[in-house]
């Protein structure tokens, strides 16, 4: 295996010995690199298709987004036919309510889907939404002034919704816009019905909405400086635990994150009853190539190694690097023969891999593949692989060896060594 590997001091090659020591740490570090995401493990564990997972956040978001148009929409003309239910409001009014949102709401949505939004600064388009709400809130006003008495409260919801997209000084904008047509409709009013009553109160109201609104913004404001240092905050914590969970070499999980969801994963596979399988590969000849290239050489070929693995492992697979030319591949919710299949891609990916000159032919891997058996300790898991994989590289490098499950209770199994044993191992 080139030079002995961390897993080979640890565990010993010839007899296998089991016990929790510091070679399988079995701690909370899952809970400390958390992503605080609400998603199964499976799906935070990325692999090769970062930025295709990313998308699915976006797509929920996007779902919330529109659940909560759809709600202040709900809000407003429950308002709506309460006033209509007292007979305060004509079902005209009702009907041309309905209208705006069937022309509104498919609108934007047709906007999204064309991919229209990607010209706009704002991508959600929350400015161009809080002026379509604004007008609709003054035609209704409009055909009925009794509904005045919901524009203060809806123009606030309008602005709030629009807060954390839209600057200050265009939330200025739209309260300008929203109080120029306000008083626009009180003027409309006043010639149509001369209604000198009517005047006073519409004013009362413009003049209350005119005080409190800016007011208002101002207020936000603070809001919004305090959610940018937030979001700041939230990118550089994520930051940091995506660079724990890294090995900065060769860019895949490192050590510890893996031996976490190694463990992490036994414990949801004896909880759940799914099947789980990992696999141990170690490069073949590392040793040599290293001699002969130097340290930055063979790092590189490290780097080019992982990233060629990353390529061809699934979306819900975790690959990481467990020490020195060796990697661990976790197949969470698998059975053995879908994980033979992809540790074939990855050794056949490997050698066929266009290597520079001076390695062309001589990097290969080994691996060893094992499914994981109900109830048995994260060290008798990794045992059975790893003594796979030594079987891989004793019969020749350059292939997958699967070492099938046994029942815990088989006569066939030799007796393990002793926790006396595991621990007089010499230390990495």
């Amino acid at each position: 295996m080139g030079a002995t590997s961390p897993l080979a001091t640890l565990f010993g090659r010839k007899k296998p010995l089991f016990a929790n020591t510091d070679a399988f740490p079995l701690t909370d570090a899952i809970l400390e690199f958390d992503d605080s995401s609400d998603e199964p493990a499976a799906q935070r564990h990325l692999s090769r298709r970062e930025m295709d997972l990313a998308g699915q956040p976006r797509d929920r978001a996007a779902a919330r987004r529109w659940w909560v148009a759809s709600a202040l929409i709900a809000l407003y003309f429950l308002a709506l036919l309460g006033f209509h239910a007292l007979g305060m409001v004509q079902a005209r009014t009702v009907f041309v309510a309905l209208a705006l949102v069937a022309v509104g709401v498919p609108g934007f949505a047709l906007a999204f889907a064309l991919g229209l939004h990607h010209r706009a600064r704002d991508k959600q388009l929350k400015l161009p939404i809080a002026m379509v709400a604004s007008a609709s809130l003054l035609v209704l006003c409009y055909l009925d002034p009794i509904l005045q008495i919901l524009m203060a409260p809806f123009a606030f919801i309008v602005v709030a919704y629009a807060m954390y997209r839209v600057s200050g000084r265009a939330l200025m904008a739209l309260a300008g816009v929203l109080m120029g047509g306000y008083a626009l409709v009180i003027g409309l009013h006043h010639a149509e019905q001369g209604n000198e009553a009517l005047l006073r109160l519409e004013l009362a109201h413009w003049l209350s909405l005119a005080l409190a609104l800016p007011a208002f913004i101002l207020l936000i404001g603070k809001v919004q400086k305090l959610h940018r240092i937030l979001h700041r905050a939230s990118r550089k914590i994520r930051n940091i635990q995506e660079d724990a969970q890294r090995d900065t070499l060769v860019g895949c999980f490192n050590r510890r994150y893996t031996v976490a969801a190694l463990e992490e994963q036994k414990q949801l596979a004896d909880e759940s009853g799914i099947p789980l399988c990992l696999a141990v590969i170690d490069l073949d000849h590392f040793k040599r190539i290293n001699d002969e290239l130097g340290h930055l050489g063979g790092d590189e070929v490290l780097r080019t190694f992982s990233r060629v693995a990353q390529d061809n492992v699934r979306a819900g697979d975790i690959f990481g690097r467990y020490g020195g030319e060796e990697f661990l591949l976790i197949f969470p919710g698998t059975s053995l023969l879908p994980a033979l299949n992809t540790c074939e891609r990855i050794r056949a990916h490997v050698e066929s891999h266009a290597w520079p000159a001076a390695l062309q032919s001589r990097v290969s891997v080994s691996i060893g593949v094992t499914q994981y058996i109900l109830g048995e300790s994260v060290l008798e898991f990794f045992s059975r692989a790893d003594t796979a994989m030594y079987m891989a590289k004793e019969g020749g490098r350059n292939q997958v060896v699967v070492e099938e499950p046994v029942s815990k209770g088989d006569s066939s199994i030799a007796p393990l060594g002793t926790e006396k044993d595991f621990l007089g191992t010499p230390a990495p």
